[in-house]
């Protein structure tokens, strides 16, 4: 992995190797893809070979690495510069994002019985939930990539860390910007950025909720709890609400059902499904509607 603009100044530090293992299969490099075209320059590096990125946890800044294994059902994870206390919760966190934990043959056994999931799963039965390192950031990217491209959402989202961002060293020595906290980004002049002043507001609201206690991402949190105190936010809707769910929380059973590439997708060449019409058919792909969601968007890209 290269060209990514981290340092490669060789010091003296603690690296740890982690084997990942999961159930197959796995999709590791439609994960991949998923996370290339959101990575933020400077905090994440992906290409055909893995996953890396900065972090800081506590008070320290580390790098890891995720790449598929040479042997078995797993991902490598290599830790750099981390306190060992860290790496229970860093193994925690990549195995969320790589979605290392699904029983997959579930999934698929259930989702392949519907007729508009057959095909889907068939063709990729090794799809995962992307989840993501910490779930403020993936609020704060989600609204910023309301109405726009993932391109567009990744540029504003890149103008935010680097205006925002701390500034730390890392493991090799270079100097990165990390994404911002929410105690930073609840009082920030977010102005000059191509942000609309609808969406400052719904940022700073987030932040502030975050900061203060009001809004988190606790594994144990029952999805419409979950949904029903982020809807509670200016500027958060059904649709955010759940996304939020499959990223930062990986839950299995999220549902943005007003979404209308799902709507038309489930419709083929039919009228789109109304939102309502779509909830009513997700209640058979309980409890994996999350995967049901990634099946249908990927259906679409051809």
């Amino acid at each position: 992995m290269g060209g990514d603009g981290f340092s490669r100044t060789p010091t003296l530090r603690t690296i740890e190797a982690i084997r990942l293992e999961y159930q197959p299969p796995h999709d590791f490099a439609n994960l991949l893809g998923f996370f290339a075209r959101r990575a933020i320059p400077g905090v994440e590096c992906v290409d055909d070979a893995g996953y890396r990125r900065i972090f800081v946890l506590g008070d320290t800044t580390g790098e890891f690495t995720v790449t598929q294994a040479k042997r078995g059902h797993a991902l490598d994870l290599r830790i750099d510069g981390a306190d060992a206390a860290h790496h229970p919760d860093i193994v925690a966190r990549v195995r969320r994002m790589f979605d290392l934990d699904a029983d997959i043959d579930a999934v698929n056994a259930h989702l392949g019985r519907r007729r508009h999931l057959k095909a889907c799963i068939a063709r990729h039965p090794g799809q995962r939930l992307p989840g993501g390192w910490d779930g403020f950031e993936i609020a704060i990217r989600a609204v910023l990539g309301q109405q726009v491209t993932v391109a567009a959402a990744r540029t504003l989202t890149e103008r935010v860390v680097r205006r925002f961002g701390a500034e730390v060293t890392t493991a090799q020595g270079g100097k990165v910007r990390l994404f911002p906290t929410p105690a930073t980004l609840a009082d920030a002049d977010l102005g000059g950025l191509g942000i609309t002043g609808a969406r400052i507001a719904t940022l700073h609201a987030i932040a502030a909720a975050v900061r203060d206690g009001r809004v988190d991402f606790r594994a144990e949190r029952r999805l419409a709890e979950f949904v029903r105190l982020w809807t509670a936010l200016p500027g958060i809707g059904e649709w955010t609400a759940h996304y939020l769910a499959m990223r930062g929380l990986a839950h299995a059973d999220a549902f943005p059902a007003g979404d209308i590439v799902l709507r038309k997708a489930v419709a083929g060449d039919a009228r789109p499904f109304t939102a309502r019409a779509l909830e009513e058919l997700s209640q058979r792909w309980r409890p994996y509607r999350a995967y049901a969601v990634l099946h249908l968007w990927r259906s679409t890209m051809g």
